[in-house]
């Protein structure tokens, strides 16, 4: 094969695919890029075999055919190239020579016939989103995914859509035990079979969700195949692998008792939090909030190191309540919103807190206390 492509294409060709690719080298093949130029096209694939993904890109065929190179190296390679054209071919045995100006590269690659396959997509059973719905969803939930490779079911997002009579909504939810993080939002058309009972995307394939949210406008296509989802927007395809297991009824962790209602600004809430979490110790980041009527105070306190300890405006009309939280878990939540005023919701000290924003309906955060 052989082609010619600018620097600047390449290069976001190769940038897009370098959080997909194995890094752990369980199988070589998968720590590389599938190449294949046609139709004036380079199309360019790569997969862990958990989310892959492939893009076109326009570029000027020479010789059609396809290899497979290390993604990373070949990425390196290209971001140092000068700013000119780049010269791509095969040669016997795999060999791949790269030229732009005056330097000249010969790699080895990998025959494609290794590459897993990647499946063809239909476009039939589409949903359509708005980039900003889901990149806003994806944000308000991320931060509460569960990293404990034991909780396999937790460690994604569950995503379910349902249908209210005239409308659609769209619900993400996560949760690590300690935390969970609820986001709803009103889609346009019918959600499928696939979403009515409701999905688990791998947090893998939510950051890369997440990433084709942010780079342009546009909307993005969500479909399911053979345990799949299918995602589409522009020249790139993404397929991840749902994560096979019941996403726990989060309903029940959610309290339907707690009654003592606090009103205070996001942003006195948040620094204070970051500030009294200084003195809080490593490990636990543990601090105690008391509430009385118009005032909070927050406090932390280390025998290693001091304590400290702040009042903050509040509206609160309800009986004393000391209550101990992880102040990363707060600050998570506090950071994902932009609203100005929160609304927490508590019942005593040993029950989880409510967290949402005052004016809005559409996110909300529960959290467990410590026990100390």
């Amino acid at each position: 094969m052989e082609f010619k492509i600018s620097k600047e294409i390449f290069l976001k060709a190769l940038q897009r695919i370098q959080g997909i690719v194995e890094k752990r080298n369980t199988m070589p093949i998968l720590s590389n890029a599938l190449l294949e130029v046609g139709n004036e096209q380079l199309f360019v694939t790569a997969t862990d075999l958990e989310v892959g993904m492939k893009s076109s890109y326009p570029t000027q065929v020479i010789r059609e055919g396809k290899i497979t190179v290390s993604a990373k190296k070949l990425y390196e390679i290209v971001k140092e190239m000068p700013d000119e054209e780049i010269h791509f071919s095969t040669k016997e045995n795999d060999w791949v020579e790269i030229v732009c100006g005056k330097a000249r590269f010969n790699i080895v690659g990998l025959s494609s016939d290794e590459f897993p396959y990647f499946p063809k997509v239909k476009e039939e059973n589409f949903i359509l989103f708005k980039n900003e719905i889901l990149a806003e969803m994806i944000e308000k939930t991320s931060y509460a995914i569960c990293y404990d490779e034991t909780k396999y079911n937790l460690n994604g997002i569950f995503i379910k859509g349902i249908d209210e009579g005239e409308e659609t909504l769209l619900r993400m939810v996560a949760t690590d035990g300690h935390r969970l993080s609820v986001s709803e939002k009103r889609i346009e058309g019918k959600v499928g079979p696939e979403l009515a009972k409701g999905v688990i995307f791998p947090k893998k394939g939510i950051f890369e969700l997440k990433k084709m949210t942010e780079e342009e406008a546009g909307e993005i296509m969500l479909g399911f195949m053979d345990n799949s989802a299918v995602i589409k927007k522009g020249n790139t395809v993404v397929v991840m692998r749902l994560i096979d297991g019941e996403f726990p009824d989060y309903t029940k962790v959610i309290p339907a008792q707690n009654n003592c209602n606090v009103l205070i600004g996001r942003d006195k809430f948040l620094h204070s939090l970051k500030r009294m979490a200084i003195l809080s110790s490593e490990k636990f980041k543990g601090i105690k909030i008391d509430l009385n009527p118009q005032l909070v105070i927050i406090s932390s306190s280390n025998p290693e190191l001091g304590e400290a300890r702040e009042e903050i405006e509040a509206q609160y009309e309800g009986n004393g309540i000391s209550a101990r939280f992880n102040a990363k878990y707060l600050i998570d939540v506090l950071s994902v919103m932009e609203e100005r005023e929160v609304e927490l919701k508590l019942k005593d000290e040993l029950s989880p807190v409510i967290m949402k924003a005052a004016a809005e309906d559409d996110f909300m955060a529960v959290i467990m206390p410590m026990r100390l």
